[in-house]
């Protein structure tokens, strides 16, 4: 095999320059074009150009959720013998969660854009009062109980701004999301940068995966099977006793972020409010859905699964294993919910 002298290579390379420079402003550019012309290819697949720049960034408000494999399911005894959340080894992909509840003044936000005209429609049959949140929960839910300040203060007045909306019903939920949606990418577009995936409720399994803070079969998101620490503490906003609403420090629901994060730093993933997620409700879901991102949907079925207890309610509630639902027309007092954004990407973890 013949071999070229140094010389004749740094002739070759030489010659080499001189005929690039001469079709091209720039030796990286070797299809010709420069910036802001069209690119000639010259035959050869280099893939619709265009399209460089893309990052994927985490929302303001939210935290990343690593992917990983997890046993769903109940995490302790089956106290109500539902035999309906028996365990299944499951695996999630990377998604972005709120840190906390929707809170009432950014729901106002979402409201005050679409009475002023909102760049997303209304979903069909829907008016504005149909999102607006219904305060008329704290007389309803509960009989013979003095709920009127409640009912004229918890929504209107700034005392309870960064306090989780409730009065909130599945749908809204949802339209929150798609609105929330267009407001961000809209944002971006007039910025010429490419649109974000959308905000949506988080299926089920996200929600109990993120809510175990990456300790796998634990029964609260704090990690213990105890519902105080060890000073006597209450670890959540609930209902410890029978009648007893006022030992966590609130007799209704606390501001957001008031008891300590989970390890993926999510705040009240137990107690406080429960939260609406994206599957319909079944009885036999676990057997059926798939055991990657499972999510069982059904647009007939309008039972919808809720999750992590609220003030009112008992521990058993708030545990990470138990799933229980409410229709979703219903409006309640106990009930509000968070946003979730699939990542786009590499799902190796390394970018959490």
């Amino acid at each position: 095999m013949n071999k070229f002298s140094v010389s004749q290579i740094f002739s070759f390379l030489f010659l080499s320059i001189i005929l690039v420079g001469t079709q091209s402003c720039s030796l990286l550019n070797i299809f010709g074009g420069g910036k802001g012309q069209a690119i000639d290819s010259n035959g050869e697949l280099i893939g619709a150009q265009g399209r460089e720049g893309w990052e994927m960034t985490r929302p303001f408000g939210m935290v990343a959720i690593p992917p990983g494999t997890f046993h769903m399911g109940q995490a302790d005894e089956d106290v109500a013998a539902t035999q309906i959340n028996y365990n299944k080894q499951v695996t999630i992909g990377p998604f972005y969660m709120d840190d906390t509840e929707i809170t009432n003044n950014e729901y106002r936000q979402f409201i005050e854009d679409i009475t002023e005209g909102s760049e997303s429609d209304l979903p069909e049959g829907f008016v504005v009062e149909d999102l607006v949140p219904d305060s008329s929960v704290w007389v309803r839910d509960f009989t013979h109980h003095m709920g009127d300040p409640m009912m004229v203060y918890y929504w209107s007045h700034p005392a309870f701004d960064n306090y989780p909306v409730v009065g909130v019903d599945w749908e809204a939920a949802k339209y929150f999301c798609k609105w929330r949606t267009d407001h961000l990418n809209n944002f971006r577009a007039d910025r010429g940068l490419f649109p974000m995936p959308n905000f949506r409720l988080p299926s089920e399994a996200e929600w109990e995966y993120a809510a175990r803070g990456g300790r796998d079969m634990n029964k609260y998101p704090w990690g213990s099977p105890y519902i105080r620490n060890k000073k006597g503490c209450l670890l959540a906003n609930f209902k410890p006793g029978r009648g007893n609403y006022f030992d966590d420090g609130f007799a209704y629901t606390s501001p957001v972020g008031t008891f300590f994060a989970n390890d993926y730093g999510l705040y009240e993933m137990s107690g406080n409010v429960a939260e609406w997620v994206e599957d319909a409700f079944n009885p036999s879901a676990m057997p059926l859905v798939w055991d990657l991102n499972p999510t069982y949907f059904d647009e007939d079925e309008p039972k919808k699964v809720i999750r992590g207890g609220s003030w009112k309610d008992i521990a058993y509630y708030l545990e990470t294993g138990t799933k229980t639902y409410e229709f979703k027309d219903s409006t309640r007092a106990s009930i509000g919910f968070r946003c979730a954004m699939t990542h786009l990407g590499r799902s190796g973890g390394n970018e959490f």
